[in-house]
């Protein structure tokens, strides 16, 4: 489903110019939970590289693959679930594009030792260049960058679009008794730009609960009932305006 311009949602991912976007991927979650008691199977990285696998299927070889933050999930540590997976991840990757770009996230404080592993440089932020070029369009510059923190206008005034994650949007709707959560993209507006919010790649990992949570983001502490809503179960289902939503439940 196309949801801006030339930018696509694919599974839980975005498709733009020949780019594959990834964000919360959250490597070792399911480690940090079990040291603390939880005791969860490990099966979601086999689960992921599926679902990576079949949007490959999808888009085929890319130029680049964007991971938008949080790629590994401990904070202050690497954890052994983490050194080996992410490594794991990275070469599947690199198997499907001709270059790898990790934007830190707020998990990703010690991810430098596992990225020089695999030569792949890690950015604050990245900027990419449409390469529309039909006559009397301008190219459109979009940003992509966690959404954990607000970059310095330097940088907002470089683009017309802001990609982010960090949020881990949730929808969840209620029938009866029963209560359905799905992840979802949502799409609005950040200071006269447009905002696209990624929902996080990780199956296990919760989110903000879009109908009532308070936001994690700078980005999302404004007022977000015209901000749309798209989820993401068999296909991509397209809600409208989370005002309208609300209105109906």
């Amino acid at each position: 489903m196309k949801i801006l311009d030339n930018i696509k949602v694919i599974d839980l991912t975005l498709y733009f110019d020949s780019t594959l976007i990834i964000s919360d991927v959250h490597i070792g979650y399911e480690e940090a939970l079990n040291k603390k008691g939880i005791m969860i199977p490990r099966l979601q990285f086999g689960e992921m590289v599926q679902k990576i696998e079949k949007i490959f299927d999808s888009v085929g070889k890319v130029d680049k693959i964007i991971i938008n933050g949080d790629l590994k999930h401990e904070f202050g540590t690497i954890s052994e679930q983490e050194w080996r997976n992410v490594l794991k991840f990275l070469d599947l990757l690199a198997r499907h594009c001709n270059e790898v770009i990790l934007i830190k996230g707020n998990h990703d404080m010690i991810l430098g030792p596992i990225a020089r592993k695999r030569n792949v440089k890690v950015v604050d932020y990245y900027i990419m260049e449409s390469k529309n070029d039909k006559k009397n369009k301008p190219k459109s510059r979009i940003l992509v960058i966690h959404g954990d923190k607000i970059p310095g206008k330097d940088v907002l005034q470089q683009v017309s679009t802001i990609i982010i994650g960090h949020e881990h949007p949730a929808l969840s709707l209620k029938d009866g008794a029963r209560v359905e959560t799905f992840k979802c993209f949502l799409k609005g507006r950040y200071k006269g730009k447009n905002l696209i919010v990624l929902p996080s790649f990780n199956a296990i990992v919760g989110g903000t609960n879009i109908m009532r949570d308070k936001t994690l983001s700078p980005f999302l502490k404004q007022n977000l009932d015209d901000f749309e809503v798209f989820a993401v179960e068999d296909k991509i289902y397209d809600f409208g305006k989370l005002k309208n939503l609300r209105e109906k439940i």
